[in-house]
């Protein structure tokens, strides 16, 4: 039995045996007649809204042979103050597998702990590593593979999604670049453990200058809706405008994980222009998912 609970503790061989799969899952969609999830039935148990994470999910886990039950936080006893392990007990002897999607890292842990069945980090606070994935296959699909590229991450580079990029970049070897102000820079502790070609620039045109793919994410994520305005006035000029995909690479891919605020991360101008790319990415969770789920009941 295999989760994925993290970029950190996944080995970098799990990530590439993940990725090496996507491209068949999307490729024989509508052909596909391996079905590792037949005769299953999986948890979606969430805690934080979402559209792409999912229907992403549950379509993949029907197009894998199984059944997806949604469960929401606040409909089940865990959002009444039921223990996550005991949740985890109960729905372990029912369930074959689980995808979570809620705030604290912890309770995915606890969770995998004391099920006893497979479980899928759909987010934290902590991490996303489901996007990551997603997004290092579509950087393959449009430029033939992710090795040896320059990715810089525009915004709040201490969020869930440039965290989990700095774990791939720490452990599949490819250059990250974090343009952000100081205050929303990650801890030097965290680049200290990650390691790697990874660097925090204030500048984001120094940090975007010659990079193959330029990325943001929302400035104000789920649970931080409190701390908009300082957010959102401190992070201004951390925008994608069209100056900036200048300073990039001729053809650099522009992507987003969704949803956009046109405005404040990205410009509608750049979103509109590098749509193709940022719904195709959106798209590709759902292969990407089904590669990852398929691998853990390999």
């Amino acid at each position: 039995m295999k989760h994925l609970l993290s970029l950190r503790k996944t080995p970098a061989e799990d990530l590439i045996r993940i990725l090496d799969r996507v491209d068949e899952m999307k490729r024989e969609r509508a052909s596909l007649t391996e079905r590792p999830l037949t005769d299953q039935i999986w948890a979606l148990i969430f805690s934080k809204s979402s559209t792409r994470t999912r229907v992403s999910f549950e379509v993949g886990v029907r197009e894998l042979g199984g059944q997806s039950l949604f469960l929401s936080a606040n409909e089940i006893q865990l959002g009444r103050g039921e223990p996550i392990q005991d949740t985890a007990r109960v729905l372990g002897r029912m369930v074959h597998g689980a995808i979570i999607r809620t705030f604290d890292q912890s309770d995915v842990d606890v969770f995998a702990e004391y099920s006893g069945i497979s479980t899928i980090n759909a987010l934290t606070d902590e991490e996303h590593p489901c996007q990551i994935l997603t997004d290092l296959y579509t950087i393959q699909e449009f430029q033939g593979s992710w090795r040896d590229k320059v990715v810089t991450f525009v915004g709040d580079g201490a969020c869930n999604v440039a965290v989990s990029w700095i774990w791939a970049a720490a452990k599949l070897g490819f250059e990250l670049r974090i343009a952000a102000p100081k205050e929303f820079q990650p801890p030097a502790e965290l680049l200290a453990a990650a390691g790697g070609k990874i660097s925090c620039h204030e500048d984001p045109a120094e940090a975007a200058d010659g990079s193959d793919v330029l990325y943001t994410d929302v400035w104000v994520s789920m649970g931080k809706e409190m701390e908009a305005g300082g957010r959102l006035q401190t992070l201004q000029g951390y925008a994608i405008d069209e100056k900036l995909v200048e300073t990039a690479k001729p053809g650099a891919l522009v992507m987003h994980c969704l949803p956009a605020y046109r405005g404040n991360e990205i410009t509608e101008s750049v979103l509109e222009a590098n749509a193709n790319t940022i719904f195709t990415q959106a798209e590709n969770r759902l292969h990407t998912q089904k590669a990852i789920m398929e691998w853990t009941v390999m």
